[in-house]
């Protein structure tokens, strides 16, 4: 049983750093239709913040399903590593959905805009999330030595440090996108903070976001989360730069990049 699982978890995080490259490959061509990027063709769609809820819901309960299960789910160090990562994830299910859906429900002119969120999208993100769960969660219930880490607070603490300010980052560019939809005026070229360096802060502070839970767990688990986080977020920046450039031409600041403040 036990080397059942061994062999499922290493076959897990081989296949999270195998789906990499061919993500970040498929996405400098072809971006995934929603948000900016939606058009039809890809069959049904559903309400975006219920897509939100459904593709994003297994980080919280296979996590917590599988956490008790490991050898270390009552080392204090495992619950607080593990802490960060739910805390993200309880934001991206319930409370980010949330805001999207008052912002539909007070503004039709931006649901329309937006239209719906294609269901094969949100299944695709599902599986990847169960994946990632797994993966995570075992690493950090089960497989982690955190006997034989004598810096694991060291790292534990400037992990979290570099965690919590992305967090903060992509909380609040969030906001502030969702506030620019809700003045009813469709898209417009936002303002202040990190936008006045990057067309997409709120895909920067998640890259930094998990950064620092690679530093936290210090594995090739949070590693390749990291990487793969990158793979997705970094084409999907570069498209939408595109895409202010040509929707605003010469209105929108030239000396923006897309991703990455003053390189990319």
């Amino acid at each position: 049983m036990v080397s059942s699982d061994q062999n499922l978890f290493h076959y897990s995080l081989l296949t999270l750093y195998l789906i990499g490259p061919p993500t970040f490959i498929a996405l400098r061509f072809l971006q995934a239709p929603y948000g900016k990027h939606n058009r039809p063709g890809w069959g049904p769609t559903m309400s975006p913040p219920l897509a939100w809820i459904l593709m994003e819901s297994p980080t919280l309960w296979l996590t917590l399903l599988l956490f008790p299960f490991g050898s270390h789910s009552s080392n204090p160090k495992s619950i607080f590593l593990i802490s960060p990562f739910l805390f993200h994830y309880f934001h991206r299910t319930c409370i980010y959905p949330l805001r999207l859906h008052n912002n539909n429900n007070n503004n039709n002119k931006s649901k329309a805009n937006n239209g719906g969120f294609p269901v094969s999208v949100a299944m695709m993100a599902f599986v990847f999330n169960l994946l990632n769960a797994y993966v995570q969660a075992r690493w950090v219930s089960q497989y982690k030595d955190y006997e034989g880490d004598g810096r694991f607070w060291f790292r534990f603490f400037v992990g979290l440090v570099v965690f919590l300010g992305g967090m903060g980052v992509n909380i609040w560019s969030d906001r502030v996108l969702v506030g620019l939809k809700k003045e009813g005026k469709g898209y417009r070229v936002p303002r202040g903070g990190l936008f006045e360096l990057v067309s997409c802060p709120n895909y920067f502070g998640e890259i930094v976001e998990w950064l620092g839970w690679a530093v936290m767990t210090w594995s090739f688990a949070g590693l390749g989360f990291f990487l793969y986080t990158c793979a997705n977020l970094v084409p999907r920046a570069r498209a939408n730069h595109r895409w202010y450039l040509d929707k605003f031409g010469e209105d929108y600041p030239k000396g923006r990049k897309a991703v990455i403040p003053f390189l990319y």
